[in-house]
């Protein structure tokens, strides 16, 4: 493990990755942009889980297949240390039941291994922005779980009017920066809100959080 120094203000990503020649080469990749800097990487979900925290990361890039513990049960435990930190998850194939379960453990969206890097530092700008990265089938069958849940997810009328709008806007699709010119509010009260939404709705995720508004939505928006 070792954690390469960059620009401040560019994106903090972490690395989750047993390969090392991929692991490597994503290091390489980030380390050559100012967009993101890479402050950590680790290969395996055990060091991860003890030490990655330390890095203050805001985007982490997490493989499904690894080792001992796997990559979407190392994405719930982290998630549960590191709420407002976005995960991406990693994997060779379009596994759609592991990317499934590793979207409902937390993480926002997920890239194969063999995506360009220009595709992958325009997925962790959109994450971080605010945004989902993933295939439209995904993101159908998130929804489609939800509706077969049988609780009518009554969380939903805890939100406060201010959350309910936020949440709307979520499922229209808007980035936070977005959310943020349209309400005239800071970024940071826009996160604030969100992560009481996620607690009130008990999700990890952005995606978890638009598939139950939009299950409930017409008994929510009558409300």
């Amino acid at each position: 493990m070792n954690a390469p120094t960059a620009a401040v203000n560019s994106i903090r990503v972490a690395i989750v990755e047993d390969d090392d020649c991929i692991r490597a080469g994503l290091v390489r990749m980030l380390s050559r942009t100012s967009i993101c800097r890479p402050v950590c990487n680790f290969a395996n979900a055990e060091s991860a889980l003890s030490a990655l925290p330390e890095y203050k990361p805001e985007v982490v890039l997490m493989d499904i297949n690894l080792p001992g513990i796997d990559g979407v049960e190392c994405v719930r435990r982290l998630k549960d240390k590191m709420p407002g930190v976005q995960f991406i998850m990693l994997t060779v194939y379009g596994d759609s039941d592991r990317v499934f379960h590793s979207l409902m453990a937390g993480a926002s969206g997920y890239l194969l291994k063999r995506t360009p890097s220009p595709a992958l530092l325009d997925a962790i700008c959109e994450v971080h922005a605010g945004g989902s990265p993933m295939t439209p089938q995904i993101a159908r069958r998130v929804v489609q779980f939800f509706q077969k849940v049988p609780d009518r997810s009554p969380q939903l009328e805890k939100l406060s009017p201010r959350e309910k709008e936020i949440l709307v806007l979520l499922s229209e699709g808007l980035l936070y920066k977005e959310i943020v010119a349209h309400l005239g509010i800071s970024l940071d009260t826009v996160r604030t809100h969100i992560r009481k939404i996620y607690e009130k709705l008990h999700v990890h995720s952005r995606t978890a959080a638009v598939a139950k508004y939009l299950d409930s939505s017409d008994r929510f928006l009558s409300g």
